[in-house]
């Protein structure tokens, strides 16, 4: 069970990178019409889908016990730093949540097209590229923390 949970908790952390990528990426191109409207959306289905699963079997794997008991992750100060991190992103995640959930609903409803967005692209393509930069953080300090790093 751990190396499964190891191994979807690393493939979620590698699909999530690449779908905030593709996400801000194509938030610029908003201009360009509906195709990139609908890679937005797309990338942020993805994005969420992997944070859901990152954040499932991080706790399973922090406070299930299957490899470090969870006194361990409670007393480490970089365990903190990871969660500090993870804060962050969820934070920075809540406006573009938000944004995108509006978007889709006007999509939806057929009173919107990609053209009227743009002028709020390059916000989430910038709020993405700071939470690529923040999840690298996250998996140096995950190296830390698989290292022993911070143990009492």
């Amino acid at each position: 069970m751990r190396i499964a949970l190891a191994v979807i908790h690393l493939l979620a952390l590698g699909v999530g990178f690449g779908a905030i990528f593709v996400r801000a990426r194509a938030a610029n191109r908003l201009t360009q019409g509906a195709e990139s409207l609908r890679t937005v959306f797309a990338a942020d289905n993805w994005w969420a889908a992997s944070a859901g699963l990152w954040i499932v079997t991080g706790l399973w794997r922090a406070f299930g016990s299957y490899e470090k008991s969870a006194s361990y992750y409670w007393t480490n100060h970089v365990f903190y730093a990871k969660m500090g991190l993870l804060a962050l992103i969820l934070a920075l995640e809540i406006w573009p949540m938000v944004t995108l959930i509006r978007w889709r609903i006007a999509s939806g409803r057929g009173t919107a097209n990609a053209a009227q967005f743009a002028a709020s692209g390059p916000r989430i393509a910038r709020i993405s590229d700071i939470q690529m930069l923040l999840l690298v953080g996250m998996v140096v300090v995950a190296v830390m923390l698989a290292r022993g790093y911070g143990a009492p």
